[in-house]
């Protein structure tokens, strides 16, 4: 009979979660807060709706080079790494609330913010399994990743109102503060976890640990399941041309907040599930997250098109399972390195996909390539998820089925996830 599943409260206890949390609560509202202000300064300055879109989208881009960092997490101690970003983040941003600053600057202060991003949150990845058991664990990603989603949900609109009673330089000094506040909190509430790296003669990059990645064959397979994103995000990308081809004005708010409102009900329900049985259900989530989107082209208006996406959203969640299981497969010693990994694939696999979908919806309606996008997922899902089971029951043995770390927990094989 499979143990119950860990509650939030036994994830709470542990003084560095609450730490990390913490951290992870500020950087989502510094993060939103400094995403809103740029795009409101940029579009002040040039009275440009493209440029201002432009500016929302340099915030995501270097996350394809900041994965490529993830090595630094492992070469130094990761409390320090966590520190240091956050110190640099916070300087970073306030030296971009200097008034008159010239755009050219300012883009490249916000893009080197975002590049910091990368060794930031494959630190503190890489710290988690050092600090929960294998059964806390994944309740610890499913509060983290809840957190982020929510944060996408109310971000917009606290940002806009912080930014439109401060003006921008006081809402960036805000988020510098919240950077600051953040690094304070982990120099003097976490223990230091020296440094994991074997040998100083290797050095870490984004190809040792794509060769990490590629000798393990469940990093393989949960790296697939985790690239699926790229086809259920689509909905995202695609919702302001969604919304006119619904001719509502108001529907583009309840088409933005449909899949983080669902990944947050997703990550609460899917917590409550003992680890042994998410391990089992992964393959089958990650197809109902496409699966569910494929009615999106014949769904005849905004009600039921925001049902669906939501429900995707809800299996959506099951990312913090596939981070879960992703960290407990890498050996300690690279764990950062291959997050890193993770971090870059998810970004481009996202980046992709939505640049993909906004080219087809250039000759096809947009709702279509959501069903066209969601077609290819479940087909890319289904073969992901039969190479995880199979990965899966190919390592555990009849003595380790009954292993309490569960079918891949406290392995020391060669990889772990990312972001």
């Amino acid at each position: 009979m499979p143990a119950r599943a860990a509650s939030f409260r036994s994830v709470f206890a542990v003084a560095g979660f609450r730490r990390i949390w913490l951290a992870h609560l500020l950087s989502v509202a510094g993060d939103q807060l400094a995403r809103v202000a740029l795009t409101v300064l940029v579009f002040d300055r040039t009275s440009s709706a493209g440029w201002a879109s432009a500016t929302y989208a340099l915030t995501f881009v270097p996350d394809l080079l900041g994965g490529a960092l993830g090595g630094i997490a492992d070469r130094f101690s990761r409390r320090t790494v966590l520190v240091v970003t956050d110190v640099g983040r916070a300087v970073l941003i306030a030296l971009m609330a200097v008034p008159g600053l010239p755009l050219p600057a300012a883009a490249a202060l916000l893009f080197l913010v975002q590049l910091m991003a990368g060794p930031f949150h494959a630190a503190r990845q890489a710290m988690l399994p050092e600090l929960l058991d294998p059964d806390r664990l994944v309740v610890g990603q499913a509060v983290l990743s809840s957190t982020y989603q929510a944060g996408l949900v109310v971000g917009f609109g606290a940002g806009a109102a912080v930014v439109t009673g401060l003006g921008v330089p006081g809402a960036l000094l805000i988020d510098a503060g919240t950077f600051a506040l953040s690094a304070l909190m982990l120099r003097f509430g976490l223990e230091r976890f020296p440094p994991s790296a074997p040998s100083r003669h290797e050095r870490p990059s984004l190809i040792a640990g794509c060769r990490l990645v590629a000798r393990d064959r469940e990093l393989r397979w949960l790296l697939l399941i985790a690239c699926c994103c790229g086809f259920y995000v689509v909905p995202e990308g695609l919702a302001v041309p969604v919304a006119a081809e619904l001719g509502d004005a108001d529907a583009l708010p309840w088409l933005l907040a449909a899949n983080p409102v669902g990944s947050v009900l997703g990550g609460i329900l899917l917590s409550r599930i003992p680890r042994e049985r998410q391990v089992k259900v992964l393959g089958a989530l990650t197809v109902a997250s496409s699966l569910v989107l494929l009615p999106a082209g014949w769904a005849p208006g905004l009600i039921p098109i925001v049902v669906l996406w939501t429900i995707s959203g809800v299996f959506s969640a099951h990312d913090m399972i596939t981070q879960t299981q992703y960290s407990l497969a890498a050996p300690a010693a690279h764990r950062g390195q291959v997050i890193g990994v993770a971090i870059a694939a998810l970004r481009t696999a996202q980046a992709a996909g939505i640049a993909a979908a906004g080219l087809l919806a250039q000759v096809v309606a947009p709702t279509t390539v959501v069903t066209v996008a969601a077609g290819a997922g479940v087909v890319v899902a289904c073969v992901a998820g039969v190479g995880w089971s199979r990965a899966v029951s190919s390592r555990r043995g009849p003595e380790e089925s009954e292993d309490p770390r569960g079918p891949v927990g406290g392995t020391t094989s060669a990889g772990e996830h990312g972001s």
